[in-house]
């Protein structure tokens, strides 16, 4: 029987009155078609009270503020951890790890998110970073740290997808993009503050209390999330008539596999010292996954047909660069701030909070001010690149310089509007330059390959770091005890001091060590920036290469076709990778 529902209960995420009650609900219109829009302009979501959409969205954001602080916090805990478990030479891996895992899965879990309905995956996905973060407190080596943080990325990825997948399927259609953004604060809340938290808890807790404290939330919001999500939408039903098992059949297991070994084997090849077996072997896993994507796959993980538009190839190759160059500063900017500023691990941390706000309000006010329109944004692309690079250029003259430190909060808050409009106007564009046939398609690309940005970014960044720390390190050290060589005690301190930013300013170390110390990280963190500035000029290349011709006009490319089952996978998970890149 229909009633009218009370002013509590009318439709939040719709713009127009609904007489439906929440079950009658699942009729409303709620999946995307396959062009990119609505079934139609009234789209009304699914009506539900204010209580429940508050609900849901504190226990979304609850889950979000987990992933998003482990990716930032991890910095303030390194030098913990690296002591206790005896891993000052490994500390690269702390995050390297936990993005790779979030990354690689994050496609895997948008085509699991078509193939189950999502609600039904809120409590494997919430139980899963509830054990990662326990194997990870309690861990007596570091292999099981790292496995640890293997599995929280993993259901990293399936909190990054589903906070996607919910807001597509309960909102309208007008109010889509509002809270699609609400998503993104609790994600850049958690990446500004993380560091913040950690920093200021692991003084008095420890390391393992911090993760220990995520066991509960992970679980409390994985089950108030699953109780205040309607039991059926549309898109369920639709799912479930299509055979689950037979589209279970269908996924790219080896594809993914394959993705995942390689993107590992590459990272570890190239993170601290160059192992050119493992980089060979490394190559070997991409042969064997560009071939069976491209020849056996009938559902590839990565549609190389779409991938191999020179457009979106060279948008999807300069995100993968532009997004790596923003990590070096996402994650060593604390540091600097710690080993080279000297301030405590929890206003160390702070330094995230005007980056990412510069990173918001440069996205806001772009979004919002000039693409108001489809078409060619190119040279506002390209500009908004050039920018970046000139940025860090900043942030390394200061750091190289010890300059006051509120120009070098400046220069990490250009940096972050000048990542913002990239990432607006690079995302508008491509969407220009490619088929409006594959733009779900696309956009999954371009959120992958922005995902994999914050992996390369923490351990081939941070291996370039790490080396030439030591170098430097190893050189002033030797000249302060007057001898060509270092003795064993001299070398296990700069292993203790690489690993260790915080021991800097411990007060362990003579006046003339600290000032060694201290130099040496200053040193590496400007020359790890320029560097980074150099790959923004790379980005800024490809992404000229890209183009300003609307897909197909005057560069002999056709647009590519794409299969119902890749349609409904990016729709599903449109924005999820989006999470390991910043926002």
């Amino acid at each position: 029987m229909v009633r009218r529902l009370g002013d509590d209960e009318q439709p939040l995420l719709s713009d127009i009155e609904s007489s439906s009650t929440l079950n009658d609900a699942d009729d409303a219109p709620l999946a995307v078609d396959g062009d990119g829009g609505d079934n139609n302009d009234d789209d009304v979501g699914v009506p539900m009270s204010r209580r429940r959409v508050l609900v849901i969205m504190l226990s979304m954001w609850a889950l979000i503020f987990l992933q998003s602080s482990n990716m930032s916090g991890i910095t303030m805990l390194q030098s913990r951890i690296a002591e206790d478990l005896d891993a000052d030479e490994h500390v690269t891996w702390f995050a390297g790890v936990y993005l790779i895992a979030l990354s690689a899965v994050s496609p895997l879990f948008g085509r699991l998110a078509t193939i189950f309905p999502p609600r039904n995956m809120i409590l494997p996905v919430s139980l899963t970073v509830a054990l990662g973060s326990g194997l990870t407190a309690t861990a007596p080596s570091l292999s099981v740290f790292l496995a640890g943080r293997v599995v929280t990325g993993l259901g990293g990825a399936g909190v990054m997808t589903l906070s996607m997948v919910f807001v597509l399927a309960l909102s309208s259609k007008k109010r889509r993009g509002l809270f699609l953004a609400l998503a993104n604060v609790g994600f850049t809340i958690g990446l500004s503050f993380g560091a913040v938290v950690f920093g200021a808890v692991v003084g008095w807790a420890g390391w393992r209390t911090i993760f220990w404290a995520q066991v509960p939330v992970a679980l409390g919001g994985g089950v108030v999330l699953f109780a205040s999500v309607p039991p059926q939408t549309k898109n369920d039903k639709k799912a479930s008539a299509k055979g689950t098992w037979e589209k279970v059949k269908t996924i790219d297991y080896p594809g993914a596999a394959l993705m995942c070994l390689t993107i590992s084997l590459l990272l570890y090849a190239l993170a601290g010292t160059v192992r050119p077996l493992v980089l060979t072997a490394a190559l070997v896993a991409l042969a064997g996954f560009v071939a069976w994507e491209y020849r056996w796959a009938t559902d590839p993980v990565i549609p190389l047909h779409v991938l191999s538009s020179r457009s979106v190839l060279f948008s999807c190759f300069a995100q993968l660069i532009f997004v790596s160059a923003r990590w070096t500063l996402l994650y060593y900017g604390p540091i600097f701030m710690l080993a080279v500023k000297g301030l405590s691990p929890s206003s160390a941390g702070s330094i995230l909070i005007p980056t990412n706000f510069g990173y918001g309000g440069g996205g806001l006010l772009i979004g919002s001010l000039h693409i108001r329109r489809g078409g060619s944004f190119w040279l506002p692309s390209v500009a908004a690149y050039v920018l970046f690079c000139v940025t860090l250029v900043g942030v390394a003259a200061v750091a190289a310089g010890g300059g006051p430190q509120w120009v070098f909060v400046a220069a990490v808050f250009a940096n972050g509007l000048a990542t913002g409009g990239g990432m607006n106007y690079s995302f508008a564009h491509m969407l220009h330059v490619s088929a409006p046939s594959v733009h779900f398609i696309t956009t999954s690309l371009l959120g992958t390959f922005r995902g994999f940005g914050g992996s390369f970014g923490t351990a081939i960044g941070g291996g370039y770091f790490l080396r030439l720390l030591a170098d430097k390190m190893a050189r002033e050290f030797a000249r302060l005890d007057g001898g060509a060589e270092l003795s064993p005690e001299r070398r296990d301190l700069i292993t203790r001091l690489a690993g260790r930013p915080g021991a800097v300013f411990a007060g362990d170390l003579t006046a003339a060590e600290t000032e060694i110390a201290r130099g040496a990280y200053a040193d590496a963190l400007a020359r790890l920036w320029m560097m980074a500035a150099g790959l923004g000029v790379c980005a800024v290349l490809l992404q000229a290469l890209c183009g300003w011709n609307e897909a197909g006009e005057g560069d002999g490319e056709q647009p590519a076709t794409v299969s119902e089952s890749e349609e409904e996978e990016a729709a599903a998970g449109l924005l999820a990778a989006e999470g390991a890149r910043e926002d």
